[in-house]
Formats: structure tokens, sequence, C-alpha cells
């Protein structure tokens, strides 16, 4: 088998392979959602404690930076206001 995960052993990796493969897709869907909520909201912390004057519009908008890039961020939402 091809090791998936670097930082985890053979035998750690089958198991977890194991348990995800007879999941039915729904569900594997939901966990990959999920996922992504966690990292979205673990985002918009660092965001506030970056910018902590920034309101949530503001964060919302950096977030759009760190998600989709600074290019594409500024065309579907316009500039970023520097404050």
């Amino acid at each position: 088998m091809t090791q998936l995960f670097p930082d985890t052993s053979p035998a750690a990796q089958r198991v977890l392979i194991d348990l995800l493969r007879p999941l039915p897709a729904w569900r594997k869907l939901r966990m990959v959602a999920d996922m992504n909520a966690t990292v979205r909201a673990l985002a918009l912390v660092g965001l506030r404690e970056r910018y902590p004057e920034a309101g949530p519009e503001a964060l919302r908008r950096r977030l759009a930076d760190l998600l989709l890039g600074e290019e594409l961020a500024a065309k579907a939402y316009g500039p970023l206001d520097p404050t």
C-alpha cells in the first residue's frame, strides 16, 4: 500500500482507511464539509487576532483573500479596504 500520510505509521493508516472505506458517500462528504467549516473558523480566529479593529465584513473580505487568493477575491468582492 502507498503511504498517504508520511507522519502516520502504515498500521495506523490501514486502520483509518479500513474505517473510512465502508462509509456511505454522504457521510464522507459531511466529514469534508465539517473539516472545511473548522478551517474557516480557525482562519477567522487568526484574522481577528491580526486585525482586532476589523469588523465582521472586513474579516470576511480578508477570509476571501485567504481562500480565493488576493486577485480572485478582489475581482469577486472588490478591493480590500486597507483599514
